[in-house]
């Protein structure tokens, strides 16, 4: 009987450490979001409220526009991280629309290179490089190459912004040992302050449930919608236990071994 007792007490033990070394290790799983907002460089609708943010914001710039080093200059300042805000092409709609410094699939490698190079060097201090537009252009092996032979030179990631169900980001940049990763919500597609704390709580939930998450938002038509809602909801992702981190902390920075 005293056998028993013993060897009953020993299994009772080992699961209460078993449960509590469990509950240790979920406990210290960061959960972590971070919000990139976009079309920063050309003092867009918001710009200047996004600036007055306290909170490790990433910022993509576009390339070779009126305030492009301004912006990246004033980021930098403010605490923020830099992206080259690269505009790509896309499926639907006219390349120029696109604004100087596009990455279009007629291009050689190595004028998307040289055009990729020249463009960072308008950003000055961009850690990474995410695309504008882009459904056609990430979905070119061709071209993403060349983009990922710049990014991999430059020491720099990529962020998929995920205009395309075919990119091919994640192929290329795993095959040639880029870091990247990739957008998980957009924020503001609907130009309203309730659909964007809407999206912002997605953000949230998902940082918390899959221990990060990645948003994107814009400056221009929607900014002033987007930067007030995330002034506001700012409180409530802190309240809840969640970093807002800048991108480059999300990467996969696993590198190819020659």
């Amino acid at each position: 009987m005293k056998r028993f007792t013993n060897l009953s007490l020993a299994v009772a033990l080992l699961f209460v450490v078993c449960v509590g070394s469990k509950t240790q290790v979920n406990a210290e799983i960061p959960k972590r979001v971070s919000i990139i907002i976009d079309d920063m460089g050309n003092g867009l609708k918001g710009t200047e409220e996004i600036f007055s943010i306290h909170a490790p914001l990433t910022v993509a710039i576009m390339p070779l526009l009126r305030t492009s080093k301004q912006d990246a200059l004033r980021a930098e300042k403010a605490g923020f991280e830099v992206l080259l805000h690269l505009p790509m092409e896309f499926f639907h709609g006219k390349k120029e629309w696109l604004g100087p410094g596009a990455i279009t699939t007629d291009m050689s490698t190595e004028e998307i290179k040289k055009q990729v190079r020249m463009d960072l060097d308008s950003v000055p201090g961009a850690k990474g490089i995410n695309n504008h537009m882009g459904s056609k252009a990430t979905s070119d092996e061709k071209v993403m190459r060349a983009v990922m032979e710049v990014v991999k030179e430059r020491h720099l990631f990529f962020v998929d912004s995920a205009t395309s169900s075919d990119s091919k980001v994640s192929k290329v940049a795993k095959e040639m040992g880029v870091p990247f990763t990739k957008r998980d919500i957009f924020l503001d597609n609907q130009n309203s302050r309730k659909a964007i704390e809407r999206q912002l709580n997605r953000l949230l939930n998902e940082g918390i449930g899959k221990g990060k998450s990645i948003g994107i938002g814009h400056v221009g038509l929607q900014g002033m919608n987007t930067s007030q809602a995330i002034i506001s909801f700012l409180p409530k992702i802190k309240k809840a236990g969640v970093e807002v981190v800048p991108v480059s902390r999300m990467v996969v920075k696993k590198e190819k071994r020659d």
